[in-house]
């Protein structure tokens, strides 16, 4: 019996790599160690305040060790511990997936957005503008 708290490996798993930009971040940092800047462009759409929490939090947990280089200008350098690089060759598969499934992807994504639009649109209609 488990008294992990956690109810599968998964569960384990999320509660490190939870959110949306750990994985990218992980993935991004396989290679070799990024500077700030690099990991930010190749993340993409993150915000720079979300992407340093989200690299505080993947710090304190040992999967991204943080190097200073003392240096004027500030040179600080991103990279995955040998923790952290277990756990993110555990996403190359879930990164193949989405490689091969990307249009179908594509397609469930703007499906989804035109559904909550619709939905929107249609709450909007059901609610009296003098009550909103």
């Amino acid at each position: 019996m488990s008294t992990s708290g956690f109810t599968c490996g998964l569960d384990a798993a999320m509660a490190v790599i939870g959110g949306k930009w750990k994985p990218l971040i992980l993935f991004h940092l396989l290679g070799d160690g990024r500077r700030y800047g690099e990991l930010r462009r190749a993340v993409g759409r993150v915000s720079d305040k979300m992407l340093i929490q989200q690299l505080k939090e993947l710090e304190v947990d040992g999967v991204v060790k943080r190097t200073d280089f003392k240096e004027v200008p500030p040179k600080v350098e991103y990279s995955l511990t040998p923790f952290g690089h277990t756990l993110a060759e555990a996403l190359r598969p879930l990164y193949s997936w989405g490689t091969q499934y990307i249009a179908e992807v594509e397609r469930m994504v703007a499906r989804r957005e035109d559904s909550e639009a619709k939905n929107t649109a249609i709450r909007g209609w059901a609610t009296p503008r003098s009550l909103q």
